[in-house]
């Protein structure tokens, strides 16, 4: 596995940004620029040998600063999804964060860490990205210390390690919000997938969780059997798919979450995490996205597979706690793992 480096552009404030290309013996290529610690593409190969570019992006780090992207590729944080009226209280005391997303928080903010240039390290076969993210930024508590490991492997692994340190008690989730297409191209409607979870969150209208976890069965959420994403997607809430999953095994072991087939060109993707959660989102907002290559994005041309807590959090009790102290590590382990039937 080789890792090279090149020249991206500087953002627009001044910031050099560079492109960090992974390709392994078997010819699979991970694209990564340290803004935003973006996955920019992904090649992979189909049943014939034909060898496409598998995720929504832009050409120039110019698309990747506008305000029409919505998170392509990018590690979102200091708390990935959403938080109700962007309001939580820690240790007694409230925290009030820009709201940019209707009434409530999204992503992390303004200038979350899809926005920040990282500092990039290159090992023999990994590639180290680095934030340190300061004291208020984005009105969060604590200065936080993140980093984040990408590594592709000679078996199509692409191995994504976070890692995280505190000075004051805050709160932290993490995510990679890559658009997939395993058609390279095209509605991702005929594609099939499969979660392993037996409830999801239920949200309100503005997809912040209630606190219930319902049962998927007999409802268009059931997802446990292999299911082209056509078959319910019209009779979901909302737009579509944007709701997460609470995984079976949450335990914090790695296991399988989900596997997507392309039918034609018999892609397959498999998720794999240690998190509770999985944000599916079927794309539902893109709206004429200019994108990379001269393709222009249109609702549903791409999905993507979220590993995380649970949204809203630190608002629900009952949730597993995104809550990060002094001394303690966090930690998560996301892997995207590519193969052809």
């Amino acid at each position: 596995m080789s890792i090279t480096t090149h020249p991206y552009g500087n953002t627009l404030y001044g910031k050099k940004v560079d492109l960090f290309r992974l390709e392994n013996e078997r010819g699979t290529v991970v694209e990564i620029i340290n803004y935003g610690a973006t996955i920019t593409s992904i090649l992979t190969h189909d049943r014939d040998g034909t060898l496409s570019d598998i995720v929504l992006g832009f050409d120039t780090i110019t698309g990747y600063e506008s305000s029409n992207n919505p998170y392509f590729g990018a590690t979102c944080g200091r708390y990935a999804n959403r938080l109700r009226r962007g309001l939580f209280t820690l240790n007694g005391k409230s925290y009030q964060l820009a709201k940019n997303d209707g009434e409530n928080a999204l992503h992390g903010g303004l200038r979350g860490f899809d926005k920040q240039v990282w500092e990039a390290q290159v090992n023999s076969d990994s590639l180290i990205l680095k934030h340190l993210s300061l004291d208020g930024e984005e009105g969060y508590p604590g200065a936080l210390l993140v980093e984040v490991t990408f590594q592709l492997t000679e078996e199509n692994d692409l191995r994504i390690d976070y890692q995280a340190e505190t000075d004051q008690p805050t709160l932290i989730n993490l995510t990679n919000h890559s658009y997939f297409n395993l058609a390279g191209g095209g509605t991702i409607r005929d594609h099939h997938i499969q979660i392993h979870a037996d409830h999801y969150t239920v949200v309100d209208e503005t997809a912040i969780p209630t606190g219930e976890l319902r049962s998927v069965a007999g409802t268009e959420m059931d997802l446990r059997c292999s299911t082209a994403i056509r078959t319910h997607i019209d009779q979901v809430q909302g737009l579509g798919y944007d709701h997460n999953y609470c995984l079976r095994q949450a335990d914090g072991s790695l296991a399988i979450a989900a596997e997507v087939v392309e039918p034609v060109s018999g892609r397959t993707l498999t998720c794999l995490t240690t998190e509770p959660g999985i944000q599916f989102y079927s794309g539902n907002f893109l709206e004429g996205v200019e994108g990379k290559s001269g393709h222009t994005y249109h609702k549903q041309n791409g999905f993507c597979l979220e590993t995380q807590h649970f949204p809203d959090s630190p608002n629900q009790p009952a949730f597993p706690s995104t809550r990060l102290d002094p001394k303690e590590t966090y930690t998560q382990t996301c892997i995207y793992r590519f193969s052809h039937a």
